[in-house]
């Protein structure tokens, strides 16, 4: 077999194989897909003006960003894709000065904040 016929029956092999994600198979079970911190309104309300690095670390567990460049700034980020496909995020950014939690913003507010 000739070198060029070669390459190109190998571009036409893996042509084919990247055609089969265009198409969805009947009765194919598809799940639902989370990535990231799982955050609650329950959690958030738990947080407090004055908590410690620790404290909140206990409350929301790990962040999933910590910033190197802004360590006063931690991002909690929750992914969500459903079997159709379509994916929601939701992001909650806690702020610190020092150790001590003086700011919140996303898609969650504490209740009882200013």
């Amino acid at each position: 077999m000739p070198p060029s016929l070669r390459i190109l029956a190998v571009a036409g092999l893996c042509a084919l194989l990247g055609a089969c994600t265009l198409f969805k198979f009947p009765g194919v079970h598809r799940i639902e897909v989370q990535q990231g911190n799982i955050i609650t309104q329950e959690m958030v309300d738990q947080l407090k003006p004055g908590m410690t690095r620790r404290q909140v670390r206990f409350v929301l567990g790990t962040p999933l960003l910590e910033d190197t460049f802004n360590p006063n700034r931690w991002d909690y980020i929750n992914r969500v894709r459903d079997p159709d496909g379509e994916e929601t995020q939701k992001r909650f950014t806690v702020y610190f000065n020092g150790d001590i939690l003086i700011a919140t913003s996303g898609d969650w507010q504490p209740a009882g904040w200013p």
